[in-house]
């Protein structure tokens, strides 16, 4: 049994299909059942409810011997610890209860950098917690994704115009979910593996944001250009939207870091290298969108 976390969600969906295609039979945990599609819900079981209740999660992992782990992000937590570890905490106690085998979690790059990052370090702390559980765990680590470009989809059709913090020329990694997803996958599948270990998953190529730019102007046909804006504008702009202090406060420290260099440390090999590029996402992705 292989147990889905966040099966709505950009990289969860993925994973829950990605699943369907094997003979592994599928639990998932989700709040409302209603938001997986028809038959997505006809071949999966279903545990009603959030993965950080101990009672869900207890019921969830009876049998488990692979459980995907994501948390979701919660705008509005009073602190990091409160959204990640005290949200992981139940989920470490059923682990244990239930000897569940293996977990694949989503994290970040950034092991071993001493910095205070932000949400990265978080999710970094995370890590710690699960694999203190006793389970043999594979921690998916991750630069920005590709598919963060679609909360702005509707400012580039209009305005032809894109946001972001980092200088236009400075080259980082960037990832499809479909990738993530795929590499999720196949550690769910596989049985053979044990122990502790960070897999990388940096998509083909880095990237600037002035290269993002010139790729979707081509793709889409008009021009599109990308405007840097200050880290103090950008944690405004989160407060506004109804931000928590801590959160927002999280978000900043973790893009400060990446400006200095966080997702670059990793280096690139044939592993971690996944084959979406930026220009396909968005023909298959953006275009859409946009259109």
């Amino acid at each position: 049994m292989i147990v889905v976390t966040t099966p709505t969600g950009a990289i969860g969906h993925q994973v829950v299909a990605n699943l369907l295609d094997s003979d592994e039979p599928v639990r998932v945990i989700v709040r409302d059942p209603a938001r997986l599609a028809e038959d997505v819900r006809e071949r999966v079981e279903v545990v009603r409810g959030s993965h950080a209740d101990a009672d869900v999660v207890d019921k969830a992992f009876v049998g488990a011997d692979a459980v995907f782990w994501l948390i979701p992000p919660d705008p509005h937590a009073k602190s990091l610890e409160a959204g990640y570890l005290d949200f992981t905490r139940p989920a470490c106690e059923a682990i244990r209860n239930h000897g569940v085998a293996r977990v694949v979690g989503v994290s970040a790059l950034g092991r071993g950098v001493d910095v205070n990052a932000g949400l990265v370090s978080a999710a970094l702390a995370m890590d710690d917690l699960i694999a203190g559980a006793g389970v043999s765990y594979r921690a998916l680590t991750m630069p920005g994704f590709m598919d963060n470009m679609l909360r702005q989809a509707e400012v580039i059709k209009n305005q032809g115009v894109f946001f972001g913090t980092f200088p236009g020329d400075d080259r980082h990694p960037t990832c499809a979910t479909r990738d993530i997803a795929a590499v999720a996958t196949a550690l769910l599948l596989d049985s053979s593996w044990s122990g502790r270990d960070d897999v990388p998953v940096l998509g083909p190529e880095d990237l600037s944001s002035n290269d993002l730019a010139r790729i979707m102007s081509e793709v889409l046909g008009k021009t599109v250009r990308y405007q840097q804006i200050s880290v103090d504008a950008f944690g405004a702009d989160l407060a506004r939207h109804g931000m928590s202090e801590a959160m927002v406060r999280g978000m900043v420290d973790m893009i400060v870091a990446k400006a200095q260099g966080l997702d670059n440390v990793e280096p690139r090999t044939p592993a971690s290298t996944t084959p979406t590029t930026f220009r396909q996402w968005c023909e298959d992705m953006l275009k859409p969108a946009v259109s």
